[in-house]
C-alpha cells in the first residue's frame, strides 16, 4: 500500500519512490503549461493534457493517471459531467476540480461530485495538491 511523502511523490515500497501521474485539463494552453511547470517543479509526473472534456476521457484512458487535474469550465462539458465519466474507468483517477472562481460558487455540486477536492486555480501549487490528495 502507497502512502504520501512528499509533495508529489508516494512511498512504493520503503526504498522506491514514484512520483504521482496527472494529467491536466483545462482549455486554456497558457495554464496547461503553468500548472506542468510548477506541478513537475513539485515531484509529480505529468503524463498528459486535454483542452476539452472528449480529451480528457481519451488521455485518461491511455495513460491511466493517478491523478486528473480537471477545469470545471469547459467548451464540451462541465468538469463535474467529466469527472462523473473519469469514475467509471476500469482504473478511475482521483480527480481535483479547479476554477478561476472560488469553490462558494459550486459548494453543493462539489458536495454531491465525489472528487477529491476543489483548488481556486490561483491557489494551484505541487504542495497545495499534495496535502489534498494525501
Amino acid at each position: 500500500m502507497s502512502a504520501a511523502t512528499h509533495s508529489g511523490e508516494r512511498r512504493a515500497c520503503d526504498d522506491h519512490v514514484m512520483a504521482v501521474r496527472v494529467v491536466i485539463v483545462d482549455d486554456h494552453p497558457p495554464f496547461r503549461a503553468l500548472a506542468r511547470k510548477l506541478l513537475e517543479m513539485d515531484g509529480f509526473q505529468v503524463v498528459g493534457e486535454s483542452g476539452d472534456a472528449a480529451g480528457a476521457v481519451d488521455v485518461a484512458t491511455t495513460t491511466a493517471p493517478d491523478l486528473v487535474l480537471l477545469d470545471i469550465g469547459l467548451p464540451d462539458a462541465d468538469g463535474f459531467e467529466v469527472a462523473r465519466l473519469l469514475s467509471t474507468l476500469e482504473r478511475p483517477p482521483m480527480v481535483v476540480l479547479i476554477s478561476s472562481r472560488d469553490s462558494t460558487a459550486y459548494r453543493k455540486r462539489l458536495a454531491a461530485s465525489g472528487v477529491r477536492g476543489f483548488l481556486p486555480k490561483a491557489e494551484l501549487s505541487g504542495a497545495a495538491l499534495a496535502a489534498m490528495i494525501g
